[in-house]
């Protein structure tokens, strides 16, 4: 069974022309037989030539890419592209981290960027959590910018001094529905009347 090296470019826009087309000579001249390309958006919800290469890879081909960034959009992402890799008997090789995942070196740092990657978002996760607790004890944490109901008083104190429901929409930044929201709960409860 001969195996072969296959490609994947990628930028984000048509606008960086350069940047693929030097992904694509470096992919050349790692030795790839076939390159899959595409100029779409790491975010995009589908990239549909990474989807075609990876369908395309067979057991013993190695599926070759210039950076991390231009495969991978998070170690989610890596990790699964990866165990897809494997379970078809594909290696991955990125060249500018000079990782190869036939061995076992490459396998290990592949291992260790997704280990970091992880780590590195349990502290951003633990140090905003800390954050949010500070500003809570200092009483600067606002939290959600109040709802419509919460301005129920200023709605029914404007209501009463004459302002029109689109004037008391505005003043307050509340939708039409919310206003009406309001004014029925309070003529429930015969807070207001109803003129």
């Amino acid at each position: 069974m001969t195996s072969a090296m296959i490609g994947y470019g990628r930028t984000s826009t048509a606008d960086q022309k350069a940047g693929l087309e030097s992904q694509l000579r470096d992919l050349q001249a790692a030795g790839c037989s076939k390159i899959f390309r595409e100029e779409i958006s790491s975010v995009a919800s589908s990239r549909p030539e990474l989807e075609r290469a990876l369908d395309y890879v067979r057991e013993g081909d190695v599926l070759v890419v210039t950076k991390l960034d231009r495969l991978a959009r998070s170690v989610a992402d890596l990790m699964a592209i990866t165990t897809r890799l494997r379970d078809k008997g594909v290696e991955l090789r990125i060249l500018a981290l000079n990782l190869d995942t036939s061995t076992p070196t490459g396998k290990l740092m592949l291992h260790l960027l997704g280990s970091i990657a992880e780590f590195e978002r349990e502290l951003m996760l633990e140090r905003q959590k800390e954050g949010i607790a500070k500003a809570k004890a200092e009483g600067k944490y606002t939290g959600r910018v109040p709802t419509a109901r919460r301005q129920a008083d200023k709605v029914l104190a404007l209501k009463r001094d004459g302002k029109t429901p689109a004037q008391i929409q505005t003043e307050l930044g509340i939708s039409r529905a919310s206003y009406f929201r309001i004014v029925k709960d309070a003529l429930g409860s015969n807070a207001v009347s109803t003129n």
